[in-house]
């Protein structure tokens, strides 16, 4: 039979006419075995299942799935935009046997072309155990327009362009001014690319949230809000340059000392929050923050999809049995009507929004919008401008791939003065939900800035890494209506530079703090110097702090294919962080990641 009926269903009637009028010209152009080939192309293609869920919440979670695009529960999302079909086969990564073995092989860092880079849910991997997930075909990469900001779609997924810092002359400008950001997205969304066998998209990549997203020993301050801690030390890439480091340790608030809360959890329950990943990972992380809130914080529900529903009235937190039945009931399906359901949420929120108390609003959802009056950051903050100036604080915890908006989610975070973060896992809901709950919920200080000020006699040139979208004019630094980020109790906020020394000059940099107190309305401007005191003789001699911090700051530069980080290697970040791990659990996995990483770009410069 011709190929070209083959691959098209016609009328059984019809098909007959047809093929009875054609049959003998058909059959004596194609041989027996062409005639196999056509039917074999009628065969279904092997479709990727999904695993069974296990009853433990960990196991459950440890690999999420979502189901493929034919399944009842990814039809609804199917209306996305950026969906993708699975590809009929799996990859997996191969292992390598040996650090040395792979220095040897690893090239000067080189990104796939996109079409591979930009492949979404890869095939897991040996951290993750189990079956490898489905891949999806790769989206060409298209540009969104959202209000005057760009946004790259990779995959499905949807994140903001930013320019990486280029290096620049102290001569013609010795400031640089920024925003404090403890955000940490950026970082668990990258640590799932990997474990599913693929480097991150470079526009993943957000330096200053791998950099804070790990815990580091600064000493806390005795009075005062926050401590700051400056250290600098030779570059392992470049014998000409230094990084510096401008650490930052917030006042340690404990569990009982902090005020009481009033939390609304805003949840999507539209049809792409149907897998495991998603919609069931949200129920059971807003169960581990019930869980560890007081018996004076409250507790509301609302959830939107096609509409906006009220689930719970300001509930105490302590009626744990009837918070967690509200919860229970929660199903997907619909639509995301995320601007409307934010705007409920917020008139929840600013009934309890007073000086002693903390009232916040918490979005969980895979940050698409597709329905309702409000799409863009822009047009949503501007329906809750009012709340915010109030007193409402926005947390925005990302969950599932395929249609995930990170460039919405990073941005209505930040506007809304709160945090941004990605859970992958029912380990990292505990991380944000339990260990950092406290932080997240208590401001120790708000619209936070840095300004770093260079001496042109002892710098010659600067960057600063990352931060590029919390960037602040020069002029903008006293102007105490401009808005900034906000520091939470116990939290450190570390930023990294990279210098070229010139001259004698002992002093380096002053470095200059302003904030507001929680409730303030004017900031407080701390000084302190940067000397050449501050500068360690080598990087082995620095603190395991510091050299764990470039470890990260380096390894994002790579990964994000920063141009002033071109040439550095994987193997040498690597090194460099197996020395200055110190047993913390994360920092072991964050080794294990950069070996991924390199995995994946030796198989790729391979052609594998």
């Amino acid at each position: 039979m011709s190929p070209f009926f083959s691959k098209r269903r016609v009328s059984f009637v019809s098909g007959a006419l047809l093929c009875a009028s054609l049959v003998s010209a058909c059959s004596s152009r194609e041989p027996a075995q062409g005639s196999m080939s056509a039917h074999a192309e009628l065969k279904p293609q092997a479709m990727a299942t999904t695993q069974s869920v296990p009853k433990d919440a960990d196991e459950r979670f440890a690999r999420p799935m979502p189901p493929p695009p034919s399944t009842p529960a990814a039809a609804p999302a199917a209306k996305k935009r950026g969906d993708v079909a699975a590809a009929p086969a799996p990859m997996m990564v191969e292992e390598r046997e040996a650090s040395d073995a792979l220095a040897a092989a690893e090239p000067a860092m080189r990104r796939p072309p996109p079409a591979k880079a930009a492949m979404t849910m890869g095939a897991a991997t040996g951290a993750l155990g189990g079956a490898p997930a489905p891949i999806q075909q790769p989206l060409e990469k298209r540009k969104l327009e959202m209000d005057g900001d760009k946004g790259v779609a990779e995959g499905g997924n949807v994140f903001e362009t930013y320019k990486a810092n280029a290096f620049t002359e102290t001569a013609k400008d010795n400031l640089s001014t920024f925003a404090a950001d403890v955000d940490t997205a950026s970082y668990s969304m990258a640590r799932r690319y990997l474990q599913q066998g693929q480097l991150p998209p470079t526009h993943a990549v957000r330096v200053e949230e791998f950099v804070n997203y790990f815990k580091y020993r600064y000493t806390p301050p005795e009075e005062g809000a926050f401590t700051v801690h400056l250290e600098g030390a030779p570059s392992p890439f470049n014998q000409r340059r230094q990084f510096v480091r401008v650490g930052v340790q917030g006042k340690v608030v404990s569990k009982s000392q902090r005020k009481p809360a009033h939390l609304v959890f805003l949840v999507d329950t539209s049809g792409s929050m149907a897998s495991s990943d998603k919609l069931p990972l949200a129920i059971e992380s807003i169960k581990v923050a019930v869980k560890n809130l007081n018996e004076n914080d409250t507790v509301a529900l609302v959830t939107y999809a096609g509409s906006t529903r009220d689930v719970l009235a300001p509930t105490p937190a302590t009626d744990v049995k009837k918070i967690h039945a509200a919860l229970d009931t929660l199903v997907a399906g619909g639509g995301t009507a995320m601007g409307s359901g934010m705007e409920t949420a917020y008139k929840h929120a600013v009934k309890k929004a007073a000086g002693g108390v903390v009232s916040r609003v918490v979005v969980l959802t895979d940050g698409d919008a597709n329905i309702g009056p409000n799409l863009t950051p822009k047009a949503m903050l501007a329906s809750i401008e009012k709340y915010v100036a109030e007193g409402v604080t926005l947390t925005t915890v990302g969950f599932g791939m395929g249609n995930y908006h990170d460039s919405l989610m990073e941005q209505l975070a930040d506007k809304g003065n709160g945090n941004s973060f990605y859970v992958d896992s029912m380990k990292e809901a505990r991380k944000v939900f339990e260990t950092q709950l406290t932080g997240t919920l208590e401001v120790i200080a708000k619209d936070v800035k840095f300004q770093v000020e260079f001496n042109p006699k002892a710098v010659s040139r600067y960057r600063l890494m990352g931060y590029e979208n919390r960037d602040i004019a020069d002029k903008d630094f006293r102007d105490d209506k401009v808005d900034a980020g906000e520091i939470g109790a116990g939290h450190t906020v570390t930023a990294l530079y990279e210098v070229e020394l010139t001259g004698e000059a002992q002093d380096l940099a002053t470095v200059r703090i302003r904030a507001k107190a929680p409730n303030g309305t004017e900031a407080r401007e701390q000084a302190f110097p940067l000397t050449r005191a501050n500068l360690k003789p080598s990087m082995d001699a620095a603190s395991s702090d510091f050299r764990f911090a470039v470890a990260v700051a380096a390894t994002a530069d790579i990964l994000r294919a920063a141009p002033a980080a071109e040439g550095w290697s994987l193997a040498t970040t690597q090194k460099l962080a197996e020395g200055a791990v110190g047993g913390d659990s994360d920092r072991t996995e964050f080794v294990r990641l950069i070996g991924q990483a390199r995995a994946l770009t030796t198989a790729s410069a391979s052609g594998r």
